[in-house]
C-alpha cells in the first residue's frame, strides 16, 4: 500500500511540476520596430515641443523613454546598423562595411554587402514570421540587395532614399546621362506596385502595417520593421493635420508640424491594432529616428546644437522608446548609453534566437537596460569616422556666418595647447567619438549652430558659436548642448580618445561609395529598381 501511495505522490509531483514548466515557458513576444525619418529632438511632445503627439506621448509614458540614445547623422548608416548591429565605418554599418560616407544615392551601383547577416535573416532563424513595410535605403541595384532577399517574408515600400508623399515618384539627376528622371519607387515584394497614386505614403503605410498584424497567424510571433516615410521632406501633408497649427507663422515648421501628427496618428493606429487582434499583452514595441531633425525642412533639435548631417548632438542624439507590457520597470525615463547598433543583438536575445552566425557585433544586448533598469553594458560609441565628409546643406541660420566663413574659421585655429596630441590619427579628419560622459569631434564636424524653433529668442547663450577647433570636448552629461569646449582642461581624456580614434580607424574598411551607373535608368521600366 505504501508503494502505491509514493508511486501516486510521485506522479502528482511529476503532473504539477510539468504544469509549473508549461506555466513558465512564454511563448517569444512579438517585436513592432518603428522608425521615423528626420524626427528631430524638438519634435516630439514629450521633450516640450509645440507639436502634439498624444499617441507617441502616452506609449512612452507607459514604456521607457530612451534619453540617451544615439542614432547616426544620416538615413543609410542609421538604418545599416540597425540592420546588422555593427559600426557603419567597418564596426558595423559604416566602419565594418565601408558605409561611413553619406548615404546610397539611387543609381550607386552598391548595398549592404550581401555577406552581413541582418535584423531578419536572424529573427526568422528564431522561428518569427518577418515582415517590412515603407523605406528600405539599403542598396538596390541588383535583386539580392531586395528586402525580400535580405530575411523579410514581405515587403512593401520604396527603395530609395525619399519621394513624394502622394504619386511615390522619386526625381534624381544621373550624372553619366546628365539629365534628370522622374519614375516610381513603389514595390510589393519585388514587384512595382501601381495603383496607390493619390494616397499619402504615411496613412498608406501605417495601413498595410495594420493589415499584416491583423492577418497574422499566431502559430508564429511576428516581427514587423515599419520604416516610416515622415518626417523627411518634401513637405507634404493633408490640410485637416495642418490647420490646428495656425499659431506657427513659419509655413515650413507649421506643415512639417502636420506631418509630425500625422505620424503620431500612424503610430497611434499600429499600436490600437496590434491591441484590437489580441496581440499587445505580449508584444515590444520600439520606436526610433534614424537621425536628428534636418532644420532646412522644418525640423527642429533644440536645444541641441547641430542638426541633420552633423556630429552634432543635434544630429546623432535619436528620439526613442520601448513599450508594452513585457517591459518589467514601465513610467520610467532611462539615461544609459545605448545606440541604435544595440537593437540587433538585444531583439535577437529577446527572441529567443543566436548572433552565432553574424560577424563581430558592435551592439550590445540591453533589454536589461531597457526593462530592468540595470546599468547599460556599452561604455564607449564610435559616432563616425569620415576622412571624405562635405555637408552639402548650407550652414545659415538667421543671416549668421555662411557655411565658408565657418570653415575659414576652423582653418585658422592651429593645435594651440594640444601639440603634444596623439600624433598618429589626423585630427583634421570629421569624426566623433563618446566614451563616458565625454565625447571628443575633430574635423569639421558639421554645421554648429544651435536652431531655436521660429520664433523663439534664445536667451543666455549666443546663437553664434566661438571659433571651432580642430579637437573639441564636451562632458555630455554636464553640457548636453555643447557650449563649453573642455579640451585645454583635459588633455588626458583628449589623448585617450584620440587613440580610440586610431584604432577604430585602422579596422576600418575603406569607404565604399561609387558613381552613378547609367543602367539604373528607370525610362524603360518606369520605376526605380534593380538594373545590374
Amino acid at each position: 500500500m505504501r508503494g502505491i501511495q509514493c508511486t501516486i505522490m510521485l506522479v502528482i509531483a511529476t503532473l504539477l511540476l510539468l504544469n509549473a514548466l508549461r506555466v513558465e515557458a512564454k511563448p517569444p513576444p512579438n517585436i513592432v520596430f518603428i522608425l521615423a525619418d528626420d524626427f528631430g529632438w524638438n519634435d516630439v511632445g514629450y521633450h516640450g515641443s509645440e507639436i502634439k503627439t498624444p499617441n507617441l506621448d502616452s506609449l512612452s509614458a507607459k514604456g521607457v523613454r530612451l534619453e540617451n540614445y544615439y542614432v547616426q547623422p544620416l538615413c543609410t548608416p542609421s538604418r545599416n546598423q540597425l540592420m546588422t548591429g555593427r559600426y557603419q565605418n567597418q564596426f558595423a554599418c559604416q566602419v565594418h562595411t565601408g558605409m561611413q560616407h553619406q548615404i546610397i544615392w539611387p543609381c550607386q551601383p552598391y548595398c549592404v554587402p550581401l555577406g552581413e547577416k541582418m535584423l531578419p535573416q536572424l529573427m526568422r532563424d528564431a522561428g518569427y514570421a518577418t515582415h517590412m513595410v515603407g523605406k528600405w535605403h539599403l542598396g538596390m541595384y541588383k535583386k539580392d540587395c531586395l528586402p525580400t532577399r535580405r530575411g523579410f517574408d514581405s515587403y512593401f515600400g520604396y527603395l530609395t532614399g525619399s519621394e513624394q508623399y502622394y504619386t511615390h515618384q522619386r526625381c534624381h539627376f544621373i550624372t553619366p546621362l546628365n539629365l534628370t528622371r522622374c519614375a516610381l519607387d513603389l514595390r510589393e515584394g519585388e514587384e512595382v506596385a501601381s495603383g496607390y497614386s493619390g494616397i499619402y505614403s504615411t496613412e498608406l503605410f501605417a495601413q498595410r502595417a495594420a493589415s499584416i498584424i491583423q492577418q497574422h497567424k499566431v502559430n508564429k510571433p511576428l516581427f514587423l520593421y515599419v520604416a516610416l516615410q515622415a518626417v523627411h521632406s518634401p513637405l507634404e501633408v493633408p490640410q485637416r493635420y495642418i490647420s490646428p497649427y495656425g499659431f506657427i507663422k513659419d509655413k515650413q515648421r507649421r506643415v512639417y508640424a502636420g506631418m509630425v501628427s500625422a505620424m503620431d496618428e500612424a503610430v497611434g493606429n499600429i499600436s490600437r491594432a496590434l491591441q484590437d487582434v489580441g496581440l499587445w499583452n505580449n508584444t515590444v514595441l520600439i520606436f526610433s529616428t534614424d537621425n536628428g531633425g534636418q532644420t532646412l525642412e522644418g525640423g527642429n533639435n533644440w536645444p541641441l546644437r547641430g542638426r541633420k548631417w552633423s556630429l552634432w548632438e543635434g544630429g546623432v542624439r535619436g528620439v526613442g522608446f520601448v513599450t508594452g507590457p513585457l517591459v518589467e520597470q514601465p513610467g520610467n525615463t532611462n539615461g544609459e548609453l545605448i545606440h541604435i547598433s544595440d537593437w540587433l543583438p538585444t531583439l535577437v536575445n529577446l527572441a529567443g534566437g543566436s548572433t552565432n552566425g553574424t560577424k563581430q557585433l558592435d551592439g550590445f544586448n540591453v533589454w536589461d537596460t531597457i526593462s530592468k533598469g540595470k546599468a547599460s553594458p556599452r561604455l564607449e560609441l564610435l559616432h563616425n569616422i569620415d576622412p571624405l565628409y562635405n555637408d552639402i546643406a548650407p550652414c545659415t541660420a538667421d543671416n549668421t556666418g555662411s557655411e565658408q566663413k565657418i570653415l575659414n574659421s576652423l582653418r585658422r585655429v592651429s593645435l594651440g595647447p594640444h601639440q603634444d596630441l596623439h600624433p598618429s590619427f589626423n585630427v583634421s579628419i570629421h569624426a566623433a567619438i563618446r566614451y563616458g560622459n565625454w565625447k571628443l569631434l575633430t574635423g569639421y564636424p558639421g554645421c554648429p549652430l544651435w536652431f531655436p524653433p521660429p520664433g523663439v529668442v534664445q536667451e543666455g547663450a549666443p546663437s553664434t558659436p566661438a571659433p571651432l577647433k580642430q579637437v573639441m570636448l564636451f562632458n555630455i552629461n554636464r553640457d548636453p548642448e555643447e557650449r563649453h569646449e573642455l579640451s585645454a582642461q583635459h588633455p588626458n581624456v583628449v589623448n585617450l580618445l584620440l587613440k580610440r580614434l586610431e584604432h577604430y580607424q585602422k579596422e576600418a574598411l575603406p569607404i565604399t561609395f561609387p558613381p552613378d551607373d547609367p543602367g539604373c535608368d528607370p525610362e524603360r521600366t518606369g520605376a526605380w529598381g534593380p538594373w545590374d
